[in-house]
């Protein structure tokens, strides 16, 4: 999402990711790496609970969740990988973006 940010916000898109880190980990993180998006550190997993995103210790732990939450706070697109692989491109997300921009107006 790094290298499309551009294209998801000229959509009007907000990305925010959550991971399970520390918050001192996590802000390290996205300072080393120059991420233009928010990180939200969730050690306590309060957000990957609310969005039921699963937990598989034997597969290194949360499995990826990626989702589309409207202005209203509805989600109207959720992806629940099974493996750390399965993960929507960025192609698949803007398309999926394009088609509920255009349903919208």
């Amino acid at each position: 999402m790094r290298d499309d940010h551009e294209k998801f916000t000229s959509r009007g898109v907000e990305i925010l990711a959550v991971g399970p880190n520390s918050p001192a980990a996590f802000e390290q993180y996205w300072r080393n790496e120059n991420i233009p998006f928010v990180g939200l550190p969730d050690p306590d997993h309060t957000i990957a609970r609310m969005y039921r995103q699963q937990v598989n210790l034997f597969k290194m732990g949360r499995m990826p969740l990626s989702c589309i939450v409207d202005k209203k706070g509805y989600i109207r697109f959720a992806h629940y990988g099974v493996s750390m692989q399965d993960i929507p491109s960025n192609e698949e997300l803007l398309h999926v973006i394009d088609e509920l921009n255009a349903s919208s107006r």
